[in-house]
C-alpha cells in the first residue's frame, strides 16, 4: 500500500467547513490571556473571527517566535527539492565531503537533518547571538546516535543544513537569498531578522519575529498547498515532527498521548519518550503547529480551513487544554 494513502483521513478537505463555536474560541481566549499570551488571532476561511491583544499588545507589534522559525527553513528544504538541488534521500556526506570518513556522520540523509534523526549533538550553544562560526562547529558536531535511531532537537543539524545548501547553490546565491525569494517573497514577507554569526551565517533554529497577522500567513499559504501537507509524516523516531512542524496525527489512535512538546523538549535527548505522542486528543487529527518557545504557537487545520496564531512572553500554555477548550462543543 503507498504509505501516502494511509495520511488521506488526516488530510480530508471539506467545501463546507465544520464552523468553530464561538464558546471555544471564548473559552481558548482566556485561557490564553490568564497564561501569559499577548495575541490570539484566529481565521477561518480567510476570514477572522477573533482576534484580541492584553497587556497593551497591539496588533502591529512583532514577537519572537523562536522555533516557529525553523518552519520557513523548512518550505525552503521542499523548494530546494523541488528545484532538484537534492533529494531528501541523498547522503549529506555526497556535498559535506568532510564528513566521507566518519562512520556515522557519513551516513546520514538530507531528510534526517530535517526531522531531527541525525544522531548528532543538539548543540544549544548555537543559539548565542554572538556565536563566532556556527558552520565549523556544526560540521564538527559529535554523533551521539546513530542516524534514524533517536530524536534530537536542537540547531546543529540545521546549521549543518544551511551549509550544504550554501553548497548546493554553489555559493551564487546565498541561502537567506534563496529563503527570501522561494518563500518569504510567496507569503508577503520581507527579509527577517537573521541573527548571523561572524561569517554571516544565520541562525536557522530561531530569531524571526513577527506580528500574529504575519504569522498567519503561513499558515494561509499551508491550506493552499495540500502537497506539503502531505509530506509531514515525521520518522519512526518521532513521528508527530517533521521539517519544522508538529502534527496531531496520533490523535485518531486509541494509544494516543497528549505530549506536552515544550516540557518534553526540557528534558536531555535521552529521556524524551514521543511514543504515540500527540498535541491534543480533542482537536482535529490533521492539526499541524509550529511550537516555539514560550507560548509562541501556529496552529493550522485543514479540515477546517482554520489558522491560529498564539504570541506570549514567557508562559508555556498546555497545548493540549488549551485545544480541547477551543473545539469544545456547546452543551
Amino acid at each position: 500500500m503507498n504509505p501516502l494513502l494511509a495520511l488521506l483521513p488526516f488530510f480530508t478537505f471539506s467545501p463546507a467547513a465544520e464552523t468553530l463555536p464561538d464558546q471555544g474560541i471564548q473559552a481558548a481566549a482566556a485561557y490564553s490571556a490568564a497564561h501569559g499570551g499577548h495575541a490570539l488571532l484566529i481565521k477561518q476561511n480567510g476570514k477572522i473571527l477573533h482576534e484580541s491583544y492584553t497587556n497593551g499588545h497591539t496588533k502591529s507589534e512583532p514577537h519572537r517566535i523562536y522555533s516557529g522559525t525553523k518552519a520557513f527553513w523548512g518550505l525552503t528544504a521542499f523548494a530546494a527539492e523541488k528545484d532538484g538541488l537534492f533529494s531528501f534521500d541523498e547522503r549529506v556526506s555526497d556535498t559535506i565531503t568532510e564528513w566521507q570518513g566518519d562512520k556515522r556522520k557519513s551516513q546520514i540523509t538530507v531528510r534526517q537533518l530535517l526531522d531531527f534523526s541525525h544522531g548528532l549533538e543538539p548543540m544549544f550553544g548555537l543559539h548565542e547571538n554572538t556565536f563566532p562560526d556556527r558552520t565549523a562547529s556544526a560540521l564538527k558536531a559529535r554523533s551521539v546516535a546513530s542516524s534514524g535511531k533517536s530524536f534530537i532537537y536542537g540547531p546543529a543539524a540545521l546549521q549543518v543544513f544551511h551549509e550544504l545548501l550554501a553548497r548546493k547553490l554553489q555559493r551564487k546565491q546565498t541561502p537567506i537569498r534563496y529563503l527570501e525569494r522561494k518563500v518569504l517573497s510567496p507569503l508577503g514577507l520581507g527579509s527577517q531578522r537573521y541573527l548571523p554569526d561572524q561569517h554571516g551565517a544565520p541562525l536557522l533554529a530561531a530569531g524571526f519575529m513577527q506580528t500574529a497577522r504575519q504569522w498567519s500567513e503561513l499558515g494561509t499559504w499551508m491550506l493552499k498547498h495540500e502537497d506539503i501537507l502531505m509530506k509531514l509524516q515525521g520518522s519512526s523516531t518521532n513521528t508527530a515532527f517533521a521539517f519544522g512542524f508538529w502534527n496531531n496525527h496520533a490523535a485518531e489512535s486509541k494509544a494516543a498521548r497528549e505530549v506536552d512538546a515544550e516540557a518534553m523538549l526540557d528534558k536531555k535527548w535521552q529521556q524524551q519518550s514521543w511514543r504515540n505522542a500527540c498535541l491534543s486528543r480533542a482537536a482535529p487529527s490533521d492539526l499541524i503547529a509550529c511550537i516555539g518557545s514560550y507560548g509562541q504557537r501556529l496552529y493550522i487545520v485543514p479540515s477546517m480551513k482554520l489558522v491560529i496564531v498564539r504570541l506570549a512572553k514567557d508562559s508555556k500554555p498546555n497545548d493540549a487544554q488549551m485545544l480541547r477548550l477551543l473545539f469544545s462543543k456547546a452543551p
